[in-house]
Parts: C-alpha cells; structure tokens; sequence
C-alpha cells in the first residue's frame, strides 16, 4: 500500500505540510531520502571540511609564505652595483658577472661590441635570446639570470675566471658565460630564470625556471665559444 507521502508530483510545500517539517525537510522527503540517510551525508560532509582545514594547515607549516625567498621573485640590488663586462673581461662578482645567494644565480650583466662575439643577428638572435630568457636593457647591454644547479645531476657549478665560463667539478660539464653547453655529460645548456628590473632594482623571479634551453649547434649558438682554449678540470 502506497503511503500518503509517495505522491512524487507533490510540491516541496505540500510536503512540508504533510510530513511537519520545513521547506528542507520537505524536499528531502520528496526525494526519498530518509532521515538517516541524511545524517551519514553531513557527517561525511563534516569529515571532508576537517581533513581539507587539516590538509592546509599542514600545507602551510610546510610551505610558508615566500614572498621574497627562493622560490618566489627575489628584489635584489640595483642595477648599478652589477657593473658591466665584455664576454672576455668578465671576472666573477667584480664585472660582468655576480652571484647572488638568495636567488642561488649567477647575473650575468654583459657589454656588447669589442670582444663580445654574438653569432646570431636580426630575427634569429632575438627569437634565441627570447627563448633563453635574455633581457636587453635601454642602454643596449644584455641581462641574464642562470640557476647555479648543473643539469647533469645537480652540483653546484662555479664560474671559472682562469677558463672564462663555467666548469662544473662534479663531472666535467661546460658551460659558456650565458649558459650555453659546450661539452661534458649535461644534457642541455644551463637553466635559467626569468628576470626583470623592478624600481631600478635586478629581480629573479626563482619560480619561473626555464629548463628547455637544449644543446646548441652551429646554427643556433648565440655566444662565440670561450677565449681561452682549455678548460682543465680543477
């Protein structure tokens, strides 16, 4: 025998009249869904909204905020202290080239003309320096941000001022001033961050790493290889 309340056609507020209930209660009870039914599903609701609260508040004890640390962009100083240098004059934190700590990168600042040789020119130069993540300034010099981590399996690499680029004492890899492969195990040119200047001052941004720069040939090196020949291993 059907029971006075299995009239589906019935509207919320009839039902809310026939089974004593409010609005809510009357349209779970035309949905047939009982009262138990009811209670599982808030109960399970409530379980979902602790374990999320749970889950975040884990998550923040774990990831601060990092605003102005690694992993974030990092403001730092102003683009007058980063004293400019042609490809063979660089000489590590002195001109040309500067490692910062807090953005664990090398900042290359480098002169054009004289004896910096770029092999590329027009559409094709600015299409490579694009996709590497150069940044030509209004005066003309060239910006770079490079991750100090090898792409071979991640020590930490050194600019060597003896061989004018980057020699990696783990296992050989070699890397020109702006990063470019040169030889050794990596299996592509060094990582690089996007960098930009913000209120006259150099800022990384260690979020944003570009790890798709691969090995250059002939026709796609941007920078003339080292002035000095050898680069012995240290």
């Amino acid at each position: 025998m059907s029971s006075r309340y299995d009239d589906t056609n019935r509207t919320p507020q009839e039902y809310e009249v026939l089974t004593g209930g409010g609005a809510e209660t009357a349209e779970i009870a035309k949905r047939g869904i009982s009262r138990r039914q009811m209670l599982r599903r808030a109960a399970g609701l409530t379980l979902g909204v602790v374990g999320a609260e749970a889950t975040l508040g884990a998550l923040m004890m774990i990831y601060p905020n990092l605003k102005g640390l690694f992993g974030s962009p990092v403001t730092l100083k102003a683009k007058s202290t980063y004293a400019g240098a042609e490809q063979k004059d660089i000489s590590l934190d002195q001109k040309g080239l500067f490692y910062e700590s807090g953005a664990k990168s090398y900042i290359l600042h480098l002169l054009p003309g004289g004896t910096t040789a770029f092999l590329l020119n027009g559409m094709s130069l600015d299409n490579a320096m694009a996709a590497q993540d150069w940044v030509k300034d209004s005066d003309g010099s060239y910006w770079l941000a490079l991750y100090q981590v090898c792409v071979h399996l991640g020590c930490k690499v050194p600019f060597r001022d003896d061989c004018n680029s980057f020699k990696c004492p783990c296992h050989g890899s070699h890397y020109n001033i702006d990063g470019e492969y040169l030889d050794g195990p990596a299996p592509r040119s060094a990582d690089r961050f996007t960098m930009s200047f913000s209120g006259g001052n150099v800022q990384v941004d260690t979020g944003k790493l570009n790890q798709h720069v691969e090995r250059p040939d002939v026709g796609t090196r941007v920078l003339r290889t080292p002035y000095v020949a050898v680069c012995a291993a240290s």
